[in-house]
C-alpha cells in the first residue's frame, strides 16, 4: 500500500441525530476517506441518523464517547439539526475547548459555527456561517469576526459556509492536517 500525507491521521466526524445537511457530511467524509484518513462519526447515539435530505448514516460512537486525544482534528457538519442537538450540546463543547487548547483542527460548516462561538473558539478570529440574523449575530456576541465567504481558515481553525461549501471546507481541513 502506497503511504499518503495522511496516513494515521484520524478524524471525529460529529452530526446532528436528526436532520443534518446531507451534504456537509457526506461530502467531507468522502473527501477525507479518498485522501487516507481514518473518520470517526459520532453524533447523540449510535442509532442510525437521519439527513435533511434523507441519507442515513450508522455514527461509530456517541458524542460523550469520543476522546480527543485520540483525533487529529474535530468537524462539526450542519443542518438545521445542529441547533437542536449540537448547539448546546455539553459534550461537544467540551470536545471543541480540548481541540482547541491542543491546537487541533477545529471546524464546522453552515450553522454549527454558532457551536464554536459558544465555546469562545472564534473569540476575535475570522469566520463565516449560514447567513441568517441569529447565526451571524450568535457569532458577533461570541466575539468573531463575522466574513459572508465560503470558507474561512483562521490559524487552526475552518469554517465553512453552506452545503455548496461542503468541497471547499473540506480541502481546507485536509490542508491544515498536512502541517498536523
Amino acid at each position: 500500500m502506497v503511504k499518503t500525507e495522511y496516513e494515521g491521521k484520524k478524524i471525529l466526524l460529529v452530526i446532528a441525530q436528526e436532520q443534518f445537511r446531507d451534504e456537509e457530511c457526506f461530502v467531507p467524509k468522502q473527501l477525507f476517506e479518498a485522501a487516507g484518513v481514518e473518520v470517526t462519526v459520532a453524533a447523540e447515539s449510535t442509532q442510525s441518523a437521519k439527513g435533511m435530505l434523507g441519507g442515513t448514516i450508522k455514527p461509530d460512537i456517541t458524542i460523550s464517547e469520543a476522546r480527543i486525544d485520540e483525533f487529529d482534528a474535530i468537524v462539526i457538519s450542519g443542518g438545521s439539526g445542529s441547533r437542536k442537538y449540537l448547539w448546546d450540546n455539553k459534550a461537544l463543547q467540551k470536545l471543541v475547548k480540548e481541540a482547541d487548547a491542543l491546537k487541533k483542527v477545529v471546524s464546522a460548516i453552515c450553522i454549527s459555527p454558532v457551536v464554536l462561538a459558544r465555546t469562545g473558539v472564534l473569540k476575535g478570529k475570522e469566520s463565516t456561517v449560514f447567513k441568517s440574523p441569529d447565526t451571524v449575530r450568535e457569532l458577533e456576541e461570541h466575539g468573531a469576526v463575522y466574513l459572508d465567504r465560503e470558507v474561512v481558515v483562521s490559524g487552526h481553525v475552518v469554517t465553512g459556509r453552506d452545503p455548496a461549501s461542503a468541497d471547499a471546507f473540506g480541502k481546507a481541513i485536509l490542508e491544515l492536517l498536512k502541517k498536523a
